[in-house]
């Protein structure tokens, strides 16, 4: 018998639509609302709701890790397309909060969801690692390495956000978005991807100690090195500027322009950033899908929560093209077209 080829060198073989055919969200119970910041910080609700559109985000309860959230979030999204889990071939979660260094917070989450014949891994990407799971995803499909990939984004800031510095903890919130990929024939699916880094900006958001370069010892373990830390003007700056070149890059290569987009789906960190990006692109804000007012910023999950609340509340509607666009930590950022 002739020996086949291995799924990497099928190259005659039709490029595969990859789509997206499920989607799920968690988010925790219990909210920190504005007010309630004002009794632990020095700020107010006014300062915060100007300067970032933030009203309220959800936080963990005791006890409830990462793994939990994401579990609940691919729950939801097994739900909605429609699967099981002997179905899911590959786990890919983005995450920077994980349950542990090791084993992987995707090896965690196979358990809890009973899909124990999948592969397994984690990403950091930051903020924009869902959407580097997501074109990771792509390409394992595309090359029919796998056939259904689950990915998560999912963060629970909470834990490493320094609560006494009102510049960075009034920002932030917990959750956990997920999607379902599968090949469809004759389907739509994700058009175009573009991905982007800058370590040279590493500096500008960044936890700084619990890692091998910082390990937290007895003499800095007062210092909250192992918290978020944010030169917040400058990465507003570069925010923008590399979400609108990543957008742009990405629509020259789906052949689409602004006016196109159904639906922007973009990194919810900021109001301000989320309006100079739609206004830049030309695309007005009630295409523009924000929770931020009520989840703040979840890190890897604020795109995949986004993206869920768009499907479930009819936001897109079949052949619609969709820009899903953001930006984290590394610096990284990313853009993706997808016709739903």
């Amino acid at each position: 018998m002739t020996p086949q080829p291995s799924p990497r060198t099928r190259t005659h073989l039709p490029k595969r639509t990859v789509s997206i055919i499920g989607t799920g969200s968690y988010l925790p119970e219990r909210i920190l609302t504005n007010a309630e910041l004002e009794k632990m910080v020095e700020t107010n609700d006014e300062w915060i709701t100007s300067r970032t559109g933030i009203r309220e985000r959800r936080i963990a309860a005791p006890g409830e890790t990462t793994s939990d959230m994401a579990a609940n979030a691919a729950r939801a999204a097994m739900e909605d397309a429609g699967i099981n889990g002997d179905e899911i071939d590959l786990i890919i979660l983005a995450t920077i909060t994980p349950d542990h260094f090791m084993p992987s917070t995707a090896c965690l989450v196979q358990t809890k969801i009973g899909a124990m014949k999948a592969a397994c891994f984690d990403i950091s990407a930051a903020c924009s690692g869902f959407l580097y799971a997501i074109e990771i995803a792509q390409q394992f499909i595309t090359t029919r390495t796998y056939n259904t990939i689950l990915v998560i984004g999912v963060d629970k800031l909470s834990s490493i956000v320094d609560w006494k510095d009102r510049n960075t903890c009034v920002l932030f919130g917990d959750g956990a978005g997920a999607a379902i990929l599968r090949h469809r024939a004759q389907g739509h699916g994700v058009i175009a991807t573009r991905m982007g880094s800058n370590g040279n900006l590493a500096d500008l958001l960044a936890v700084p100690g619990g890692g091998s370069a910082c390990p937290i010892t007895p003499e800095n373990v007062g210092e909250s090195l192992n918290c978020i830390k944010m030169e917040g003007r400058e990465t507003f700056k570069h925010a923008v500027t590399n979400m609108v070149e990543s957008a742009r890059q990405v629509l020259d290569d789906a052949g689409l322009t602004g006016a196109d987009l159904a639906c922007v789906i973009p990194h919810q960190a900021n109001l301000r950033i989320v309006s100079a990006v739609a206004d830049r692109l030309g695309v007005p804000l009630d295409r523009v899908m924000v929770n931020l007012d009520r989840f703040g910023n979840t890190s890897a999950a604020a795109v995949a929560i986004a993206l869920d609340e768009a499907n479930r509340t009819g936001r897109m509607k079949v052949g619609d093209y969709v820009l899903l666009v953001v930006f984290g930590g590394g610096m990284t950022w990313a853009s993706s077209v997808v016709q739903w």
